[in-house]
């Protein structure tokens, strides 16, 4: 009887490829078959990150997912994946699957895992979260002491955002993207726009780190982050360092 392969969702952390964990790396280096999330078009992010050590002989699933406002079949897209990549691990292949940031933590790794977990044996390898990376790159505590910090998703609707941002001592806003005007005129309607600091594109050549008052675009990139920490009595962003 041939012995099934094992599924790997691999966290590569939130772009800069020298937060890949040892782990990560090591299993990427050595993968047969590798599995990453990919738009319908353009390149992929997770591949990207983890595209210098991927090696020339393996075999690569892209899993295509439609990136736009309207809703798509996501079911199918993943129920395709889950059939491909479930054939290579029944053939005794090991499927390392690529995931920005980390696998469960708003990540879309946990569609396959839910399809696959139950008939492969499946292992998870965390990775840097967006969230502990923009924290670092603004250089503000997320959270301390007994403070309660609360993620929540800009597509909400105004009034859910403001009740939970009003019951947190730390807020992280995440999927910002359209949402950006909306989401900082809600925050300075409730006191607390110096409190508040702006990332994009963490940890890239790109990245943007500022307080969120001196944000003035209508909108953001998909990967960006709105932190509030009320314990800071006014935002006072310090100097990067330049590495």
């Amino acid at each position: 009887m041939t012995k099934t392969g094992t599924l790997y969702g691999v966290g590569l952390g939130p772009g800069d490829p020298d937060l890949m964990t040892v782990k990560a790396h090591r299993l990427i280096c050595s993968a047969k078959v590798v599995a990453y999330p990919a738009p319908d078009d353009g390149e992929s992010f997770a591949r990207s990150i983890a595209a210098h050590i991927i090696p020339d002989d393996a075999r690569e699933i892209p899993i295509i997912v439609p990136m736009r406002v309207e809703r798509y079949p996501a079911k199918d897209v993943y129920d395709r994946a889950a059939e491909e990549i479930g054939a290579a691990l029944s053939a005794g292949e090991d499927v390392v699957t690529l995931c920005e940031g980390d696998p469960f933590f708003y990540g879309s790794f946990m569609y396959l895992y839910e399809r696959l977990s139950g008939s492969f044996p499946c292992e998870i390898v965390p990775g840097v979260t967006s969230l502990t990376a923009c924290a670092a790159r603004l250089g503000r505590p997320l959270t301390a002491r007994n403070d309660v910090l609360t993620v929540i998703p800009g597509p909400l609707a105004d009034a859910e955002i403001a009740a939970r941002i009003e019951a947190a001592g730390a807020v992280a806003i995440m999927k910002v993207g359209r949402h950006l005007e909306r989401l900082k005129r809600l925050i300075s309607g409730l006191g607390l726009l110096g409190h508040a600091g702006y990332v994009e594109r963490a940890t890239l050549a790109s990245e943007k780190a500022m307080p969120l008052a001196e944000v003035n675009d209508a909108s953001a990139p998909y990967f960006s982050m709105i932190l509030i920490y009320k314990g800071d009595e006014a935002w006072m962003l310090p100097p990067q360092s330049s590495s």
